[in-house]
């Protein structure tokens, strides 16, 4: 399997185990988040993005920083006691994303030498009660030319 194959599962892993706020939903397929049922917020789509490689070192090590796009949606609920606004449950769930991801920064890649950081977070407008994010995760990591 390949190395951005193991970072996407590891994501994706790391993202439905989290601690609560978590997730209800997180998939790798894209989704029309206007056809979701009430019950399936917050939703988050994990898609591998572009990728740039160079050489390393001699002796075949090469180093690859792939753009992984984490793209959240979240909907507000107006209950008493609860998180009402959108932007204050959009801004829970950037946090603990980001806080969950970088509880393992190295993404699991024993003798790859991952690295991962959040690089842009990026709030798209939608009509309330949606609310969605679309949070840059950078991974950078070792890999040896022609290993499969």
């Amino acid at each position: 399997m390949s190395k951005r194959e193991d970072i996407a599962k590891n994501i994706v892993d790391v993202l439905t185990d989290m601690t609560p706020p978590k997730p209800v939903l997180v998939t790798r397929e894209p989704l029309d988040v206007l056809k979701l049922a009430i019950t399936q917020f917050p939703a988050v789509v994990v898609q591998m993005g572009n990728e740039i490689r160079e050489d390393d070192a001699m002796g075949g090590i090469r180093r690859g920083t792939v753009d992984v796009s984490v793209r959240g949606f979240v909907r507000a609920d107006g209950r008493e006691g609860s998180i009402t606004t959108v932007d204050q449950k959009r801004n829970e769930m950037i946090e603990r994303i980001e806080e969950t991801l970088n509880t393992d920064r190295t993404r699991e890649l024993t003798g790859a030498a991952a690295i991962t950081k959040v690089t842009s977070i990026e709030v798209i407008e939608r009509t309330p009660p949606l609310g969605e994010f679309n949070m840059i995760e950078q991974v950078s990591y070792t890999f040896t030319k022609g290993a499969l």
